[in-house]
């Protein structure tokens, strides 16, 4: 069949299945039938639910400001699907275009898209894990299991791991009057997202607000009562914390154990994809019938050097599964690139922070506008001369001018005359990131390759 008549086909009679029911597979969906696609379209989902939104879960819900079961995403036009929801894919033939469930069904597809997200990374020690008052916070049963142990008043919380989860979560906690303890590897909190000067103000602003906060140091242990609840944490450095609640805030885990075998460039840090959303097999060589989009996808952007980037973002999981969704039914000529600008938000101890471009690409930060000490300010990111990204705290309105900065390649240092003059805005400074070959806390974007036509890049398959 020609590729023309096979996409018309496609689009009137055609079989699309979503695996990964939450907000890219939602958004891809709509998308799908908003440019046309008129064939049967089903939803797989390994949660019970219709797609509901994750950011407020540590933040409002635990607030008691939204209620767990109340965060559905609203519909931006009917899909008319058929939903497959709590029942999980374990495995794909790609040859025979048959996505395996673990209820023992096959749903056949023509095109696919995967976009089954990440999951929380557990206590590693399992005993340790199922101890009573053990949690981690992912989905929405997570963080109604955690709100009513909250609000059952706790004696101390312990949060392992500082990145932007574990200080949403400690901030909801002080906010509730809560005692929390927050022990972080790293030198300070978010330093693996935004740098250790950055870290640095998180840090002040996280004991300021009562946060008993340990910075370079380990878990070690979690210690068990008779009756197996968690009454203790143990640290590397031979302290012991009592704590009767301990949220594991270590990052995520990629949903990628269900293509092992398949064939596709797939592993821990994602599947691999191009710029056009199409998977790569563990060759390197691109398909033409399955595309990524969210935080499961590892794709290529120009204005990142060609790196491939694996994006834990809300916006990024709308703007990719809209573009893969759009490429599934179109023709070549009128493919579209993903280059979404990365850009995040966090809300807590009472301050907005908000960054575009991939702050851990920069070596060095300059201070713009404002004052670390104020923690209103903005910090601009450099590399190789390259203005690569931008974090404000309280602070948003410059942000859209350095986006535009970054798009077109700005020189770095900012030299404008805008640039506040404060003596710590003058010159740049380390931006202090740590060891990228260590692993920390809960980055937002992992920076995971190099160009598609890079002769060291290669592909293995996901069984190893």
């Amino acid at each position: 069949m020609p590729p023309a008549d096979y996409l018309d086909w496609l689009r009137r009679e055609g079989r699309i299945v979503v695996v990964g029911a939450s907000l890219a597979g939602l958004r891809g969906a709509e998308t799908l039938r908003a440019e046309g696609f008129a064939g049967e379209l089903t939803m797989i989902g390994d949660e019970p639910y219709e797609p509901y939104d994750r950011p407020p879960l540590s933040k409002a819900v635990l607030l008691g400001r939204a209620a767990p079961h109340h965060t559905e995403l609203p519909h931006r036009r009917e899909i008319d699907a058929k939903w497959r929801l709590g029942v999980a894919a374990t495995g794909l033939d790609i040859e025979a275009r048959r996505v395996r469930l673990a209820d023992g069904d096959e749903v056949e597809y023509d095109r696919l898209l995967i976009a089954t997200g990440v999951r929380a990374r557990p206590w590693p020690k399992e005993d340790e894990a199922r101890l009573e008052g053990v949690f981690t916070l992912r989905t929405r049963d997570d963080a109604a299991a955690l709100l009513r142990r909250l609000k059952a008043g706790p004696r101390r919380v312990f949060v392992i791991g500082a990145g932007f989860t574990g200080s949403e979560i400690a901030s909801a906690c002080r906010e509730q009057g809560i005692p929390v303890t927050v022990a972080e590897r790293a030198g300070a909190p978010l330093v693996g997202a935004l740098g250790g000067v950055i870290g640095a103000v998180a840090a002040e602003m996280q004991r300021e607000n009562g946060v008993d906060l340990r910075t370079g140091v380990m878990v070690t242990a979690l210690e068990g009562d008779p009756v197996g609840r968690v009454r203790a944490v143990h640290l590397s450095d031979e302290s012991i914390v009592e704590a009767d609640v301990v949220i594991v805030s270590l990052g995520a885990t990629r949903n990628t154990d269900w293509l092992t075998g398949s064939g596709l460039g797939a592993g821990p840090r994602g599947i691999a994809c191009d710029a056009g959303c199409r998977a790569f097999d563990f060759r390197g060589i691109v398909t033409d019938d399955i595309f990524v989009a969210g935080d499961v996808a590892r794709s290529p952007h120009a204005l990142f050097g060609y790196q491939f980037l694996s994006l834990e973002h809300w916006g990024n999981a709308v703007a990719q599964a809209e573009i893969a969704a759009h490429n599934m039914i179109s023709p070549s000529a009128e493919r579209r690139p993903h280059l979404w600008v990365p850009a995040f938000w966090s809300s807590q101890f009472g301050v907005n922070i908000k960054s575009v471009g991939v702050p851990p690409m920069g070596e060095q930060i300059m201070i713009t506008q404002g004052s670390l000490a104020e923690r209103r300010f903005v910090g601009v990111y450099g590399h190789n001369g390259r203005t690569i990204a931008a974090v404000s705290f309280d602070n948003t309105r410059w942000l859209e001018f350095y986006q535009r900065e970054i798009e077109r390649g700005a020189p770095f240092p900012v030299e404008f005359p805008t640039v506040d003059r404060r003596p710590e805005g003058r010159v740049p400074v380390d931006s202090d990131f740590p060891d990228p070959a260590l692993p920390t806390h809960g980055p937002m974007v992992t920076l995971s390759g190099y160009s598609p036509t890079d002769q060291q890049l290669v592909f293995h398959p996901a069984r190893h």
